[in-house]
């Protein structure tokens, strides 16, 4: 799945869902070091545990993140996926 994202250094966040767990996460902009971090961190991660852990992160009084994005990006894929 592509998701454009809103309100963050990234623009897009690309993965792919296997077994409901999250794969192949890449962030197009943002901070390497941390939208990589992020990435490899959620390898293989069920996808709810990875909303739990991600969703309403905030940076820098943006109202959201790279990692709250993500979370977004994969309740949008539940949603579409039913």
């Amino acid at each position: 799945m592509n998701y454009k994202t809103k309100g963050t250094c990234s623009r897009e966040i690309s993965f792919d869902v296997v077994d409901n767990k999250v794969t192949n996460v890449r962030f197009l902009g943002g901070c390497s070091g941390n939208t990589q971090g992020v990435a490899a961190l959620v390898e293989g991660m069920d996808v709810n545990e990875a909303i739990k852990r991600m969703d309403g992160i905030d940076c820098a009084g943006r109202g959201t993140s790279c990692p709250d994005q993500l979370a977004k990006a994969l309740k949008l894929y539940l949603e579409e996926n039913k």
